[in-house]
């Protein structure tokens, strides 16, 4: 008998972080510091609690809950609730989310030591810990979308979060309108669901589905299906980075480490690959939007994974892995692999997390310098922040046994499986992904913890020398590094351990067991990826030892070496090739020129039409004519009637006198002409 899960448990997984946020926020300074990060840590730590025993239910006696915790209002039959779904996939979100959520805050007490702002950045990472769970929790469009715009709220003052820095303020402003635009799409999506479903609850909207595909979207052929499907995944496209609404993502690392580890590992960045995989009822059911879906997740698998390799922010590094992996999992929604693509995002959100927060022990012992460069023999002065550093990047780049290993090959495989138009480029792209990975992986990680001290001479001092480091410290110094306090490195040793286990232990329960029985939907006959990799799935070992005999292994491995080639061994070689391939690196370093044609010809272009509309819209036809005009118009009737109110008695008889007059004569005129006529 399958376990029954209790509502106010559940309502106290959201509510548990909320309450956090609003101690801290309103308040911080009653409480201080020490009070606002153990509230908030509290609060997050029940969300992690509960959530661990929802999980335990549904994976181990069965447990589903799918039912309205409160109705709002009820609006021509259409019904705006609050309610709960909860199933494998809901509750492995939950657990990700939270604990992902958990190491963040523990590690923001060291990170953020120093920073005035320290109360109110934990007020917004638990409530966007909140906003996150409202999301993956929700059973219908509008909780859905609620949760949608409050994690992209938060997200924007998080990454603004130092707003006397032009630059944060900068990427705030470009992350909150790139996923506008985004958004814009998916509540397109929601309303053409909405109209022609008639409700908002997803198991309803499900049932439904059947019926939407033979239904076309008004004065076309296409499917209505297609339509909504593609709408929503615009949205996911602004949420998820992908191209080319990615554009935000690497900016977005002007904010604190922390965040970049929360938002761009485990949670906001992962919405959309979450909403796609809740919404494969409707996606199975349209191959257009699915090889729309594997087509966008091929380019920015591959094309993002490129520009990692030319920068030199330690943080932007791992940022532009951040896109490429999205797009891995992106391109396992359109293969129908979709539970390989929220594996993927679950091994996914441990690793890069860790090397995220990697990175920031990194940055912390340099004194705030991010330029990898400037590096170099770390290892021997903070071994907890190198030893789980290497194991982040073998996740990261798929090596056998760990938890990357698993998902990334299984989306490759999913891949070369799929029978949709462009699996051909999308199994290209995610192969070719797998050197460009591995060799940008460990290129950062050579030039971090291996090779020359180059951090006691600093070949590329940083422009005004930490004048504008995370903290403003102003650390002008060239110190010795120094391993990071026991509350920045505890949380890379807890998500190193996942990194490495979590793949092997899961890979069959969620994979090819049913984990993800009622949450996920695939038509097998049309979409044969998972079937296929479920013939050929023999057990963890086995799938690891294989591992050692395919071409993404090898690829790796050449990747890695070539990164120690190029710069331990031989480090000219880096500097000869990008003279040599010149206009290609110069391609590159404009990040595909997409900030330039997106500031000089769409932002000039939607200047020139709200110039257009403000002036001959606005000033000229509303205020010029409509209302200017209008109130000309009853100014001059006034001065015209204003003629003949002289005020005395005398004129108003003559008036009336002639009124009945003309009257009379407009009455009696058909009698007289007749009268002449005879």
């Amino acid at each position: 008998m399958a376990a029954e899960l209790n509502p106010n448990l559940l309502l106290a997984v959201p509510l548990a972080p909320l309450a956090g946020a609003v101690v801290a926020g309103l308040f911080g300074r009653v409480v201080g510091r020490r009070g606002a990060h153990t509230v908030t840590i509290l609060g997050v730590a029940v969300a992690f609690v509960l959530s661990a025993l929802v999980l335990k239910d549904v994976a181990l006696y069965g447990a589903r809950f799918d039912a309205t915790i409160y109705e709002w209002m009820v609006v021509g039959g259409l019904k705006m609730e609050v309610g709960f779904l909860v199933d494998g996939l809901t509750a492995m979100m939950m657990c990700v989310v939270t604990f992902v959520s958990l190491m963040v805050h523990v590690y923001t007490i060291g990170y953020m030591a120093d920073d005035p702002g320290y109360q109110r950045f934990f007020a917004y990472i638990s409530l966007f810990t909140f906003s996150m769970l409202m999301l993956v929790m929700s059973n219908n469009f509008l909780q859905l979308f609620f949760g949608w715009e409050a994690v992209g709220l938060v997200s924007y003052l998080l990454i603004g979060f130092w707003y006397k820095k032009p630059s944060a303020i900068f990427a705030n402003l470009k992350a909150f309108l790139v996923n506008r635009v985004g958004d814009f799409g998916f509540i397109l999506g929601i309303g053409l669901i909405a109209a022609y479903a008639g409700t908002l609850n997803y198991a309803e909207t499900f049932a439904k589905a059947g019926e939407l595909a033979t239904l076309t979207f008004p004065g076309t052929e296409w499917m209505l299906l297609t339509v909504a499907c593609i709408c929503l995944f615009i949205g996911a496209m602004g949420k998820s980075a992908q191209f080319p609404l990615h554009v935000w993502l690497p900016d977005s690392m002007e904010g604190p480490t922390p965040i970049s580890a929360l938002i761009h590992a485990a949670t906001m960045v992962t919405a959309g690959i979450f909403m796609v995989a809740r919404m494969s009822p409707l996606f199975e059911l349209s191959d257009t939007a699915l090889n729309f879906v594997l087509v966008i997740g091929a380019i920015t698998a591959l094309f993002m994974g490129l520009l990692g390799i030319i920068q030199n922010d330690i943080k932007r590094v791992v940022a532009y892995s951040t896109l490429s992996q999205l797009g891995y999992m992106t391109v396992a929604l359109g293969a129908s692999a979709y539970s390989v693509a929220v594996f993927h995002l679950m091994t996914h959100a441990f690793f890069k997390a860790l090397l995220f927060l990697a990175a920031g022990s990194v940055i912390i012992g340099m004194h705030h310098d991010q330029d990898i460069r400037n590096m170099g023999g770390l290892r021997k002065y903070m071994p907890i922040t190198w030893i789980t550093a290497l194991l982040g990047s073998l996740a990261l780049i798929g090596t056998p046994l760990f938890s990357g290993f698993y998902s990334k090959d299984s989306i490759i495989m999913a891949v070369e499986a799929s029978t949709l138009p462009g699996a051909g480029f999308a199994t290209f792209a995610v192969v070719a992904g797998v050197f460009v990975t591995a060799f940008y992986s460990f290129r950062m990680y050579f030039l971090v913890f291996h090779g020359d001290e180059r951090f006691r001479h600093k070949p590329f001092p940083p422009e005004d020398d930490h004048a504008h480091d995370d903290h403003g410290h102003g650390d002008h110094h060239d110190a010795t590094p120094h391993e990071s306090p026991w509350v920045v490195t505890a949380p890379l040793v807890l998500l190193a351990i996942p990194s490495v286990v979590i793949g092997y232990l899961t890979i069959g329960p969620m994979l090819f067991g049913d984990f993800f029985a009622g949450a996920i939907v695939v038509d097998a006959a049309k979409h044969p990826a998972m079937a296929q990799l479920a013939e050929h799935f023999h057990g963890a070992a086995a799938m690891a030892l294989h591992g050692l005999q395919t071409l993404p292994f090898w690829l790796a491995v050449a990747g890695v070496a070539t990164a120690w080639w190029f710069y331990l061994k031989q480090p000219a070689i880096p500097a000869a090739i990008a003279r040599a391939l010149r206009p290609l690196v110069t391609v590159l370093e404009n990040k595909y020129y997409m900030d330039w044609f997106n500031e000089h010809v769409l932002a000039r272009a939607a200047r020139a039409l709200g110039t257009g509309l403000w002036k001959g819209g606005d000033q000229t036809l509303i205020d010029g004519l409509v209302v200017n005009g209008s109130a000309r118009v009853v100014g001059w009737l006034s001065g015209v009637v204003r003629v003949v109110q002289t005020g005395h008695l005398y004129w108003y008889a003559l008036v009336m006198m002639l009124g009945v007059f003309a009257l009379m004569t407009w009455q009696l005129w058909p009698h007289l002409t007749g009268l002449v006529g005879r």
